[in-house]
């Protein structure tokens, strides 16, 4: 997905000082729109767009009404003529200062960007880069002064770590628009004024999150619902996590019909399986599709979380990554034990 944006052009850039409000850092408000050589902007090309490598999207949104949305306001005012990009960048880094307020933040360098042909879906957009440098790296510059050499050392930004980002593109504008998002410095509440607060989106309604979250739900339903109604041994679990990643994987579209039929399979597990998935999207606030193309990036990412291994006592694992039919549980005088059919050691 980077390469593609890499592709893009950049046209006009914006940079201003955000400081932790709470600290009372204060904003430094540049002047007037930056302007750098073609040098600078192929490697602000490269800080900016190669971190996005996802194919996960969001969409900017608020409870009250998109119309209250910070962000999205300043993108319709940008997309409508983008000679007010400066005018927005002063406005957003204002909103950014505001939500600055956990003792954590960081200050540093709020970057407002337009780039001209992005592909998003196939479709070439304009976007909206918004992004903010937070740390900084420590760089040593050899200097050759006659026949000596010396060493200077100087801090600034290491062009292949950014901080934080968002790429907002001209596209589904009445819905918030289709937009990415980076944030590699936090992962705890202090991170949230990023995305929840400064940003406020929410993922978009598209396969890669009926994937992701079908998949979530389903691996949740098998490990934790499904014991809690009926007795099923942990190796019975694996199975059934076994069975639900091949079906991702060889399936081109989910259908939740085939899904609880080639991989539940019990009727009262499947009726189970379906009230489930009705409180699982209440819970979380989102609506899981019954049918839909299955995202190949989705499963990769969430096929990780599918933990296959049975813990025993404190030192023991057990891992079935294959054939259930491999392994029988039991129980004699010296206590539990498995019992694992094998044709071949490696």
């Amino acid at each position: 997905m980077g390469a593609i944006y890499l592709n893009s052009i950049l046209s006009t850039i914006s940079v201003h000082g955000v400081g932790n409000k709470i600290a009372d850092e204060g904003l430094s408000l540049s002047s007037n729109n930056l302007f750098v050589d073609e040098v600078i902007k192929h490697n602000l090309l490269s800080y900016f767009l190669s971190p996005f490598t996802s194919e996960e999207y969001f969409q900017l949104y608020h409870d009250s009404g998109i119309e209250y949305n910070v962000v999205n306001g300043a993108a319709n005012a940008i997309f409508d003529n983008p000679e007010a990009l400066y005018e927005q960048s002063v406005n957003l880094a204002k909103h950014l200062y505001e939500q600055s307020t956990h003792p954590k933040i960081k200050g540093g360098e709020f970057y407002t960007v337009y780039f001209k042909d992005c592909i998003v879906d196939g479709e070439t957009v304009d976007a909206v880069g918004l992004f903010k440098s937070e740390n900084k790296d420590t760089f040593l510059k050899v200097l050759r002064e006659g026949g000596n050499f010396n060493l200077e050392s100087e801090q600034g930004i290491n062009i292949k770590k950014l901080d934080k980002g968002c790429l907002i593109f001209n596209k589904d504008r009445e819905n918030g628009y289709v937009v990415a998002v980076v944030d590699n410095t936090n992962r705890g509440v202090d991170a949230q004024y990023w995305i929840d607060d400064f940003l406020h989106v929410r993922q978009r309604k598209d396969e890669y999150s009926n994937t992701e979250n079908v998949m979530a739900m389903a691996k949740q339903f098998i490990t934790k619902e499904l014991p809690k109604e009926f007795e099923v041994p942990k190796a019975d679990q694996i199975d059934l996590l076994n069975r639900s990643l091949q079906f991702f994987k060889e399936k081109d579209t989910f259908d939740i019909e085939d899904f609880a039929n080639e991989v539940i399979e019990q009727p009262e597990v499947i009726e189970s399986f379906k009230s489930y998935k009705k409180n699982y999207e209440e819970e979380h606030a989102t609506e899981i599709d019954d049918s839909f193309t299955i995202s190949q990036h989705a499963f990769k990412k969430q096929q990780r979380s599918y933990k296959r291994i049975i813990r025993l006592d404190k030192k023991i694992q057990i891992i079935i990554d294959g054939n259930r039919d491999h392994i029988e549980q039991g129980e004699d005088e010296k206590g539990k034990y498995y019992k694992v059919y094998y044709s071949t050691e490696e």
